[in-house]
């Protein structure tokens, strides 16, 4: 692993690198703590604003229709000034947007319109942070160690929900929803803090900003033949597989609460909104290894990749038909689970092949990608929701989640490659 700053890999686990690898594994937690805050106070926020389920579905889905517009400008900016100022500074906007967030909504009776607006404004400013992660580990850890380093940090995502689904759950029973968004943001600032006085220095920041201020200048030499990066067809693969990975588990973050909520009302919310999380944590540790490992006795990049999603979307996506034909909370609690846990698989599949492809611009392209997934997000939770609200059953969303899942499995099994992909510039690009 190289840190941040340096350009000599450093391979051996030093006090350093480590309180990196940590502070981004909270950093992570922090992103979907604040991110799950909605879905888990949604029927909460229903009830006090009077909102049915078309109009929850606006509100959680709006995060989306921000997350997608800054996708590619975060995984730019990374490759560009760093990962982690990109990170330090989209963070330190979105804890306080979210500690904002209940005194925002109180302004006016035009409680929907608030709320959408706030969920949009986060979205803008979360979406910068897996493209610039993306940009910051495909620079400074090598492909052997990519998938477990991905994977370690990315189990922040799950931890971060399981926080919110713990905590919030207990916090939203004693003293009403606006509580949850105070601690999400709260610590959000807090850990901006920590990385601002501990791991990254005033220059390096102040650079950053410099560089934002007067835009980003790229020389000819140092443009990359888009065209030629496009026309691969495994590019395609992998862009398909993230927009059906990110899209599947955008609607199942959404819906997963409500649903335990409204099937089984009797039930403990601390159980149904931690359990799935629980078991993520070290599953997506275990899929890390598992991929590394592989790798390291002598199987072929792509097809351990090809393997992790058959996990990630395609045994997932079973566990979560299973969802909709159940009527026992236990077997549903587990079947979550299953499927929630399965989809970290994805961390050791398509989001380190898309630094298999192409290290050097690795930011951008997950941000195409994940553009894509958000985009597909922003219709999957309203068309979830739709469902719902015309059929009466919970089958429709889960069928909809493997259907998705289905798709972008078939794609990448078809067409995904993890050799380097030639960017040497080509006569019509010069």
């Amino acid at each position: 692993v190289t840190l941040p700053g340096r350009t000599t890999p450093i391979y051996r686990p030093e006090p350093e690198c480590q309180a990196w690898t940590g502070t981004l594994l909270l950093g992570t937690g922090l992103l979907y703590c604040a991110r799950v805050s909605v879905p888990v106070c949604a029927v909460s926020m229903s009830q006090d604003f009077g909102w049915n389920k078309k109009e929850a579905g606006v509100v959680l889905s709006s995060f989306f229709w921000g997350y997608c517009l800054t996708q590619v400008v975060g995984g730019h900016l990374g490759d560009r000034i760093g990962g982690e100022k990109v990170i330090l500074l989209s963070a330190s906007a979105w804890g306080f947007i979210t500690a904002a967030t209940p005194l925002l909504a109180r302004l006016s009776s035009a409680h929907l319109v608030l709320m959408t607006f706030s969920r949009i404004l986060t979205g803008l400013l979360q979406g910068v942070y897996f493209p610039a992660l993306t940009s910051l580990l495909s620079q400074k850890v090598r492909e052997s160690e990519r998938a477990f380093t991905y994977s370690a940090v990315g189990a922040g995502s799950q931890f971060g929900t399981l926080v919110t689904g713990a905590v919030g759950s207990l916090l939203l029973d004693r003293y009403g929803w606006p509580s949850v968004f105070y601690l999400s943001g709260g610590l959000t600032l807090l850990w901006v803090c920590y990385v601002h006085r501990y791991l990254l220095s005033e220059k390096d920041l102040i650079l950053a900003l410099g560089v934002l201020v007067r835009g980003l200048r790229v020389s000819r030499r140092t443009k990359v033949p888009w065209r030629q990066l496009f026309r691969k067809p495994s590019v395609w693969a992998a862009i398909s597989a993230q927009l059906s990975s990110a899209c599947a588990l955008f609607i199942l973050l959404s819906w997963l609460p409500t649903f335990f909520k409204e099937t089984f009302p009797s039930s403990k919310g601390w159980v149904f909104n931690v359990v799935p999380w629980l078991v993520a944590i070290p599953a997506g540790l275990f899929s890390g290894f598992l991929s590394d490992h592989l790798i390291n006795q002598g199987y072929r990049t792509i097809t351990v990749r090809k393997f992790m999603q058959v996990m990630g979307l395609g045994l997932s996506s079973v566990f979560a038909l299973c969802l909709g034909h159940t009527s026992s909370f236990c077997k549903s609690v587990v079947f979550a689970s299953a499927s929630i846990g399965l989809q970290t698989f994805n961390h050791s599949g398509i989001s380190v092949n898309i630094q298999d492809l192409a290290p050097s611009c690795a930011g951008f392209l997950f941000g195409v990608a994940n553009t894509a997934g958000a985009l597909a997000g922003v219709v999957g939770v309203c068309l979830g929701g739709y469902l719902i609200e015309t059929t009466g059953s919970w089958t429709s969303m889960f069928s909809l989640v493997a259907a998705i899942s289905s798709l972008g499995l078939c794609i990448f099994l078809l067409f995904g490659e993890a050799q380097r992909v030639d960017l040497s510039p080509t006569h019509e690009d010069l």
